[in-house]
């Protein structure tokens, strides 16, 4: 059975935070594939090549995914699982999070590397943008034009995304629905037609709100 919510991380974003004069610096990044990820990871790296550590976790796919992290040299724990704690407690898949640290010439010891990983990795992704994905289904609702102000009611109080409406001799609506949605908003769609509608069920697709506007295939 697929997922049928998960959020990522649409678009990357980068945040600095300073602890006693080390400096972190977060780079987040959306990635589809494990190889993706340590893409991302050996370009940061290569830019920030004078760095004393770039630490890094990722989480890549949906039901079950890969988690992976490292303390690039940091004491063991204090740094790539943090930071991964941050990615899995905010629910946040096909993500990679690096971690620069330049050095500031005073130890933080176990306690404040791991406040200082943590930190800078939520920071870097308040400055990312994240959406939720959703399962929905397409679905196609043909009525009379005497109806069709009772559908568009029903889809504006259901907060039902409608793609299209396509006026001819009747008024036909392309819709996405969330899966868990669809029996019960088929039922009210047939109860405000009077059981006049002609509804057509289309294919599964994931899809997201973007700056108020639905985009599906992401």
């Amino acid at each position: 059975m697929d997922v049928q919510k998960y959020k990522i991380l649409y678009k990357e974003g980068e945040a600095e935070i300073s602890e006693k004069k080390s400096r972190f610096i977060a780079h987040i990044a959306p990635a589809q594939t494990e190889e993706e990820a340590q893409a991302f990871i050996e370009k940061i790296k290569k830019q920030y090549w004078d760095a004393r550590h770039n630490c890094w976790a990722y989480s890549i796919g949906e039901k079950q995914p890969a988690l992976r992290c490292s303390d690039d040299g940091e004491p063991s724990g204090t740094a790539g699982k943090p930071m991964l704690e941050v990615l899995t407690g905010q629910e946040l898949h096909n993500v990679v999070a690096v971690v620069t640290r330049y050095f500031g010439g005073t130890l933080l010891g176990t306690g404040g590397l791991i406040r200082a990983y943590t930190k800078s990795t939520q920071e870097g992704i308040k400055e990312s943008m994240v959406i939720e994905k959703c399962l929905g289904v397409m679905l196609s609702l043909t009525c009379d034009y005497t109806t069709s102000g009772k559908i568009q009611y029903l889809t504006a109080t259901e907060h039902i995304p409608v793609l299209d409406t396509v006026y001819t001799d009747n008024v036909t609506f392309e819709m996405i629905v969330p899966v868990e949605e669809v029996g019960s908003v088929e039922k009210k769609f047939m109860e405000a037609s009077m059981g006049k509608a002609v509804l057509k069920k289309g294919e599964e697709t994931y899809y997201a709100e973007i700056d108020g506007k639905i985009s599906y295939d992401l």
